[in-house]
């Protein structure tokens, strides 16, 4: 990065859309063949899903994603694929405009969640597979996991090397992963992919497609074990694999597979691929609506794809990446504490429909290994649930990630500080800026005191409560501290 560069990140920011924009009134909605009850599914996964544009076809109204494009090798090559490195011109998965190395991308990342407040995801999809350039990827994914907590992350994979890698992803907190997988034919995976390298060799043919197919899935076993969410994506070939995907995707819902991507084939001659050039044709519109619906009583069709670059930004279908190359953004490093105060209060706007705005409001932490109680010690915590509360409603507004400083004992001492844990202490303070509530079990005096002296009151009145019951009485019992927040960022011209 040159740190003379003086231009700044103006394109466009100044036009965003308005906290005082309303949201058309949605809900998450579910395919009743896949399930008959949110309850089926779980409160955990619907929350997961209520911010991820690609897992939620209402989120992608209301929330932006971003793509890294850190990973430049591929460990498949598949006769669908010409990956590009250096266009701006094209846009389909494998094409990027530059790469970067993961500073570049934490730094890149801070700059768009600054200039994008909708931005609730960032994922790794290449432009090879982020897998197959397992210290790039993981490296990125620690960096913005510490350095941006209220960021979703996931990764999008071919699955080849998926099975070696799920623990460490589950221990970066990344809870979405999308695999690509088009057959579970050996025979119709030969005439899709060209070789897959695994381990220092190099197959083909029928021995390739059985090698892929049987560790993808066992990729996909070891995702639903770990509790991370699963989109699987399949590319639609006429005459090749169009028959096969209905059984594909029963197969999928055996192993808990989320939602089901399928998407036409890319074939275009001036792309250069293998297909391409050999006139293997995209499918009609008519031919993949049949096959999806053939599909949609196994699982959930995702219909919303705009097949993205694998350096993307911004809502689906509106691709923004052009304006934030590494040369335009501003060499002045993001204060991302503060960003996220500012993130929290637009997307508190969406959440409630802009009620954040015309009314007072708080925005709650809660302390919960389950989801629906309050049942954690605040060293024990790596995840917090954050909601907007106001006199008579209560929004889900996303997630804040922590690294827990407590070893796990449930007599943590008070003083976490004395311990050793000053800094994992100040990196959770930081991760909670912008919060004015915190809801826990229990918490040590020097965590406690430390987190009152920025401005955060705690309350430990709730502990084992559950979350949906504290609601009614919650907002009361703070009502002064939601009514000086609320004149306070009137006086400041915020809302």
């Amino acid at each position: 990065m040159d740190n003379n560069n003086n231009s700044h990140l103006q394109t466009r920011t100044d036009s965003r859309p308005s906290c005082k924009t309303k949201c058309a009134s949605e809900t998450l909605t579910l395919d009743t063949k896949q399930t008959e009850s949110a309850s089926e599914i779980g409160l955990a996964q619907l929350q997961k899903v209520s911010q991820h544009p690609c897992y939620s076809n209402n989120a992608h109204h209301k929330y932006a994603r971003m793509h890294l494009a850190v990973a430049p090798a591929c460990n498949i090559q598949c006769n669908y694929c010409n990956r590009k490195y250096d266009c701006a011109n094209e846009s389909r998965p494998g094409v990027v405009s530059e790469l970067l190395t993961p500073e570049q991308a934490l730094f890149k990342a801070m700059a768009v969640a600054k200039a994008i407040p909708q931005l609730s995801v960032i994922g790794i999809a290449g432009p090879g597979d982020p897998l197959a350039n397992p210290v790039r990827t993981m490296t990125t994914l620690a960096l913005l996991r510490e350095a941006m907590p209220d960021i979703k992350l996931c990764i999008s994979t071919n699955g080849l090397t998926l099975i070696d890698h799920v623990d460490e992803l589950l221990r970066l907190g990344v809870d979405h992963v999308t695999v690509t997988i088009n057959a579970l034919d050996e025979v119709i995976a030969a005439q899709i992919y060209k070789w897959i390298y695994l381990d220092g060799k190099r197959y083909s043919g029928v021995e390739a497609g059985r090698i892929l197919i049987q560790r993808q899935m066992a990729g996909l076993r070891a995702l639903s074990k770990a509790g991370i969410l699963t989109k699987v994506n399949s590319v639609l070939i006429p005459g090749i694999n169009d028959g096969h995907l209905p059984e594909l995707s029963r197969e999928l819902r055996r192993n808990n597979v989320f939602l089901h991507n399928i998407m036409p084939l890319i074939s275009k001659p001036e792309h250069g691929t293998f297909f391409g050039l050999n006139g293997q044709r995209e499918p009609l519109k008519s031919e993949l609506d049949q096959v999806r619906e053939e599909s949609g009583g196994n699982v959930s069709q995702m219909k919303h794809c705009q097949q993205c670059r694998a350096d993307a930004v911004g809502m689906l279908g509106e691709d923004r990446s052009s304006e934030f190359n590494l040369q335009d953004i501003n060499a002045q490093p993001v204060d991302y504490p503060q960003t996220m105060v500012e993130r929290s209060r637009f997307q508190s706007a969406i959440a409630s429909q802009g009620a954040s705005e015309r009314q007072a409001s708080l925005i709650v932490a809660v302390a919960s290994g389950n989801t629906n109680q309050i049942d954690l010690h605040f060293g024990h915590t790596d995840c917090f649930k954050l909601y907007l509360l106001t006199e008579n409603e209560h929004h889900y507004l996303g997630e804040r990630r922590i690294k827990r400083y407590c070893s796990g004992s449930n007599d943590c001492p008070d003083s976490e500080v004395a311990a050793g844990h000053g800094s994992s202490l100040d990196n959770a303070i930081k991760a909670l800026h912008g919060v004015d509530l915190l809801l826990c079990s229990r918490i040590g005096i020097d965590p406690k005191q430390a987190l009152e002296a920025v401005g955060i009151t705690l309350d430990v009145d709730y502990a084992y409560q559950a979350v949906s019951s504290v609601w009614p009485e919650l907002f009361g019992k703070y009502q002064l501290l939601a009514q000086k927040k609320w004149l306070q960022q009137v006086s400041q011209g915020l809302i």
